[in-house]
């Protein structure tokens, strides 16, 4: 999903693909987010992308793209790298016929900013500016798709802008360029959930950063949307973990609104599936994202924390039989149990007495009683 100024200026923007999967790709079938779509799908929650744009020409996101600042000329279109677009399909697209992808929150809003020319180039400068306009438009996560080698005072401001303003910002560790394995920028600031990418099935990555790690995600030959068009692209690189670690953000948000900023990332870090050496691990920081456990665990040190009750697929339950239905259940009931103490009770005495001598007697002779057998054995 790169492209140079060049291949702009001679092809034009990306265009769309004409290839359209029916299968679950292996990131969804890993990560599996539609375990806990009956709770959750990301509903209320608003996610922003600054990158290059995101195009919904194709409707994948179902009107719930909301367009923020372009704060950088990205070109004719949209999103005419197709970069941000990609991302935002990750986080949010929805369930359509004929496909087997989804995003993770495919009930998310997704709010656009717009920080790179038509390459996806940027600078520290206009990553400050998308990170404070994405905090002042509301958003609770914020995944920053396009990356810088370089500091500034002016993005790390930012960064606690948004931070302070209940954000969570997330970013990729490294540059999606294989081989470029140098600390990125905002990722590197500690207030980022930093981001590395996992292989099908959770192997390890091409290259691993050499910045700060929180999570692993999957991210290399991962399948999302592309502009102009309905089709399918295939990408690989950090920033893709960070938009599927965006994703379970969202759906944990939207099942548990109350979290703080804090709250949040301990939740992603606690319930991540742990690498098995110290925490944070230099290459894979607190392990694999698992946004099933980061959505449903309860974590006893956030004490009571209120859930939100899904408002689909609720079970029907029968109605509370009457007085006369309970009676007849409460007697049935009754009369089991009173049964089987009897039977419990045959069983414990019968070879009991035996032991101590009793013998069959008519009632009122010795030995017929309970009283009397137990008399007449001694």
């Amino acid at each position: 999903m790169t492209q140079t100024l060049a291949d702009v200026r001679q092809g034009g923007c990306r265009k769309g693909s004409d290839r359209v999967s029916g299968r679950v790709p292996w990131a969804q079938a890993y990560l599996r987010p539609d375990a806990v779509w009956p709770l959750t799908e990301g509903e209320g929650v608003l996610v922003a992308v600054v990158g290059s744009g995101v195009d919904d020409t194709a409707g994948v996101l179902g009107g719930r793209l909301q367009a923020g600042p372009r704060l950088h000329d990205a070109g004719p279109g949209a999103d005419c790298v197709g970069h941000g677009t990609f991302v935002a399909g990750l986080i949010a697209a929805k369930r359509g016929p004929g496909t087997g992808f989804a995003g993770m929150a495919p009930r998310a809003r997704i709010l656009s900013v717009t920080v790179t020319d038509a390459a996806g180039n940027t600078d520290p400068g206009l990553l400050a500016q998308g990170i404070r306009a994405a905090a002042d438009g509301g958003a609770r996560v914020i995944d920053v798709a396009a990356v810088t080698p370089a500091a500034a005072d002016s993005l790390a401001e930012a960064v606690a802008y948004a931070t302070a303003k209940g954000s969570l910002i997330i970013a990729p560790a490294a540059a999606d360029t294989q081989g470029n394995k140098a600390p990125v920028y905002p990722a590197a600031y500690p207030e980022v959930l930093a981001v590395t990418d996992s292989g099908p099935g959770g192997a390890p990555a091409r290259s691993a950063s050499t910045g700060r790690v929180d999570l692993v995600a999957p991210g290399d030959s991962v399948l999302s949307t592309g502009p102009s068009g309905s089709g399918h692209f295939t990408a690989s690189g950090p920033s893709y973990a960070a938009a599927e670690v965006a994703g379970a953000a969202a759906l944990v948000l939207g099942y548990r609104p109350g979290l703080t900023v804090s709250q949040l990332v301990h939740r992603l870090r606690s319930t991540a599936y742990h690498p098995g050496t110290a925490l944070p691990d230099a290459r894979l920081g607190y392990g694999s994202l698992d946004p099933v456990a980061a959505t449903t665990t309860v974590l006893p040190e956030e004490g009571e924390l209120s859930v939100r009750a899904p408002v689909r697929e609720r079970l029907d339950m029968p109605d509370a039989p009457g007085d006369r239905g309970a009676g007849a259940a409460y007697a049935v009931t009754g009369a089991a149990g009173a049964t089987v103490l009897a039977a419990a009770a045959i069983a414990y005495a019968v070879p009991l007495g035996r032991r101590r001598g009793w013998r069959p007697g008519r009632y009122g002779e010795p030995g017929a009683g309970a009283g009397a057998g137990a008399d007449g054995g001694r």
